[in-house]
């Protein structure tokens, strides 16, 4: 009993704590007087066709005058920009979409049309822990046993179907998107999940968010070209399926022609696209990956790029030791305080389960499922990295869901760390700058390389085949972008 009530107290200190340091700042903030004609500089008239704008910004309210000095450093830099709150938009759209989420979709596929929009930038994220968001998001409805839905702001991206018209993602109309229970036949189907438009979100909480990123944005722009730590690619990976968890593969009887070491495999396979870097290794097959202080060493070095292959939670990632039983720490929400590499700031590629699920909250602490997924934290490790203060990543991308690779799959072929390496492809080869077109082209790749069978029936014969495609558009659908994507990779000249 004792127990119970200690861990109860601990709760209530840690939610406390947790307004005092988000809530209070932002009331305060609220108070301040706001200039009308510096938050009107950039609005024009709407979808006045003679203009023209690459980057649009859709934040609520809140938000907007801290993002009026991001704006000028667009503009600055040749990036024309256009902001928009969310009240202006659903004034927009107010006879188009079934929902919030819909409507900003609707004013998405505008804005292409009218603008020639290439990027979009959402800013906003929950409430605080409360089930409430600033900023809308859409679940799909892919039903496992792990999960019965997930966040995907690709919806956001994926404008037009196959054959140009407005693509719902709900195609039977029920209001429930992407519908498909593993295993079974697509209720939702035809969605190409190629995005005609590329979409980062900063899933900001407060303005401090707000202000931390748009600092960071505008100092990496104009401060890192030329920057010898640039040019430092970091890999830190090990064995991703150890042995003892190869009977919970699809397809175990085939699973000797696996390789041992499938994340130094595909983190060899990310270093050689980035040929005019200095790659760094970290390994636990050669022991220079053992524990938690050496990536933390290595990452406040500074570098330009890292990617972590392995596993993860909203609350960790971490990978094995060749054939081992007990998962190596690499990184958790609570040590990455101690990052110091501060405004040497790399993209991040990270490559596990729901790093990025941003609908965590210290309430799910009381649910036994949600808790057991490690749901119950203040925020994930893919935001609390991206958004730290002088320090941390500049960007960062991973899953929203489960990170499916291709050891889940019958065909052992595809998954998310081929997504991965891809995006690397894109930058370090085709030379792919622009981090939104780099994450695009990356998508484009695998939705064309595996397509997805939506009408594939299912049956004892194809219920491989079913799986498979699943998987495939779990792995995209769930591939989020937290970071400005429209960002000059390597900043500008």
């Amino acid at each position: 009993m004792k127990k119970n009530i200690k861990n109860k107290m601990l709760v209530c200190i840690t939610v406390l704590l947790f307004i005092g340091v988000t809530v209070v700042p932002t009331i305060n903030a609220e108070n301040k007087k706001i200039d009308q004609t510096s938050k009107d500089t950039y609005q024009t008239q709407i979808f006045n066709k003679d203009l023209t704008y690459e980057l649009l910004i859709i934040t609520p309210t809140k938000f907007k005058e801290e993002l009026i000095p991001l704006v000028a450093h667009k503009e600055k830099f040749g990036v024309s920009t256009y902001i928009i709150t969310l009240s202006e938009l659903y004034g927009e759209m107010y006879l188009q979409g079934r929902d919030d989420a819909e409507k900003i979709k609707y004013f998405i596929k505008i804005a292409i049309e009218e603008w020639g929009i290439e990027y979009v930038l959402l800013v906003g994220g929950k409430k605080g822990q409360f089930p409430s968001w600033y900023l809308p998001v859409r679940y799909v409805n892919m039903e496992n046993i792990l999960e019965s839905h997930y966040i995907s702001d690709l919806y956001y991206a994926d404008i037009y179907d196959s054959e140009g018209n407005f693509s719902s993602w709900d195609s039977d109309g029920d209001g429930l998107y992407g519908e498909w229970c593993y295993g079974k036949e697509p209720e939702d189907k035809d969605i190409d999940l190629s995005p005609d438009v590329a979409v980062g979100r900063l899933p900001c909480r407060n303005k401090i968010e707000v202000k931390i990123m748009v600092d960071k944005i505008i100092n990496y722009e104009t401060n890192t070209y030329g920057q010898t730590w640039f040019y430092d690619m970091l890999v830190f990976a090990g064995d991703t399926m150890p042995k003892y968890t190869n009977q919970f593969l699809v397809g175990y009887e085939s699973l000797s022609s696996i390789p041992a070491y499938e994340g130094e495999y595909f983190g060899d396979l990310a270093i050689g696209n980035m040929k005019s870097f200095n790659s760094y290794r970290f390994y636990t097959s050669d022991r220079t990956f053992r524990r938690q202080s050496d990536v933390i060493k290595a990452f406040s070095r500074g570098s330009g790029f890292v990617y972590f292959v392995g596993h993860g939670s909203p609350q960790m990632w971490g990978t094995y030791a060749p054939y081992g039983e007990r998962l190596i720490i690499g990184l958790t929400v609570w040590s990455v305080h101690r990052l110091r590499n501060r405004y040497m700031l790399p993209i991040v590629v990270l490559s596990g389960c729901h790093c990025l699920q941003f609908d965590v909250s210290v309430f799910k602490m009381f649910n036994k499922t949600t808790r057991k997924h490690m749901e119950g934290t203040l925020e994930c490790l893919g935001w609390r990295l991206t958004r730290k203060i002088c320090g941390g990543s500049i960007a960062t991308i991973g899953n929203t869901g489960l990170g499916c690779i291709r050891e889940d799959k019958g065909s052992r072929m595809g998954g998310v760390n081929e997504l991965e390496v891809e995006f690397f492809k894109q930058y370090g080869q085709n030379n792919i700058d622009i981090l939104g077109d780099t994450w695009t082209a990356a998508i484009k790749w695998y939705v064309n390389t595996y397509p997805v069978q939506w009408n594939t029936q299912v049956n004892s014969d194809s219920w491989r085949a079913v799986s498979d495609s699943w998987i495939d558009a779990q792995v995209v659908e769930s591939w989020a972008l937290f970071g400005d994507p429209s960002l000059k990779i390597g900043g500008y000249e």
